[in-house]
């Protein structure tokens, strides 16, 4: 066993839907008397990439004592399953820069003569590189769609009215906290939507992290401890549409069903290009 990150499901928030299902490259879930279970530790690899399908937040990354992931094992598992799901897969480790075990895969399909169309993965020339990124740290640049923005008429105000506001360093009993309207934001939100000072902060309180850098398990505890020191009337979570991005409404939802509070939760999604999904 060793401690890392997996991917954990809140059974009484599953529906058994199975939207996760097809999401889940390594062939990790199944649904097992109308819920989705993790049926293995060794095939998740805890990149979360179910996250952002499941509509009722039911799933999130932990980091725990599990069984070490075993891209052999996972092989094994699909291989069998068609190309369309291997190709899934080895995109899915590209992307996410996993290329120790995308060598491996390749390793185990030549092994078993098992060859695909590797060069389909790439939908151009510029992505066959050796460099894979998770799609949240693509670089790219869309600079002259905003060229055309008027300029602002007058120097804006800053709707901020307190501080810290990162939710690391904010005390549960902060007295701006006590009945407050709490914004929860990703920390690339207010730099992707131009109005977020108009639209999430004006009147509110925020607070501001990242679930792909910093340590979930963390911010659960931390959000329960707010959440049963003083009395919230709202939260918003501001999130962007990057896969890596959707933990963090889940961990919101984890806490507040954990501190048995009744908070009305709002989820808002971004997209990279700044607009209201």
């Amino acid at each position: 066993m060793v401690k890392r990150k997996i991917i954990t499901i809140d059974e009484e928030k599953c529906n058994g839907c199975g939207l996760c299902i097809p999401n889940c490259p390594e062939g990790a879930l199944q649904i097992i008397d109308g819920k989705a279970r993790l049926v293995s530790d060794l095939n998740c690899d805890g990149l979360g990439a179910c996250i952002g399908h499941c509509p009722e937040h039911a799933i999130r990354v932990e980091e725990k004592e599990a069984q070490p992931y075993d891209e052999l094992a996972v092989m094994d598992q699909i291989v069998h399953k068609g190309d369309n799901l291997i190709r899934a897969h080895l995109k899915h480790l590209q992307e996410h820069g996993e290329d120790e075990y995308f060598k491996q895969a390749i390793t185990y399909l030549k092994k078993h003569n098992k060859m695909i169309d590797i060069e389909s993965l790439y939908k151009d020339k510029k992505e066959k590189t050796q460099f894979h990124q998770c799609p949240g740290t693509i670089a790219r640049s869309f600079a002259s769609e905003n060229q055309g923005l008027p300029p602002a008429s007058a120097t804006q105000v800053s709707a901020l009215t307190t501080w810290p506001i990162q939710l690391k360093l904010v005390p549960p009993f902060a007295p701006f906290l006590k009945n407050a309207d709490i914004t929860i934001a990703a920390d690339c939100a207010p730099f992707a939507y131009a109005d977020f000072h108009r639209d999430f902060l004006k009147n509110k309180v925020v607070l501001i992290g990242c679930p792909k850098l910093d340590d979930q398990d963390y911010y659960v505890r931390k959000l329960i401890s707010i959440f049963t020191s003083v009395p919230i009337k709202s939260i918003s979570c501001v999130h962007m549409e990057v896969p890596c991005c959707f933990g963090l409404p889940s961990l919101i939802q984890a806490a507040i069903d954990k501190s048995g509070t009744s908070i009305p939760f709002e989820d808002i999604t971004l997209s990279i290009k700044g607009q209201r999904k």
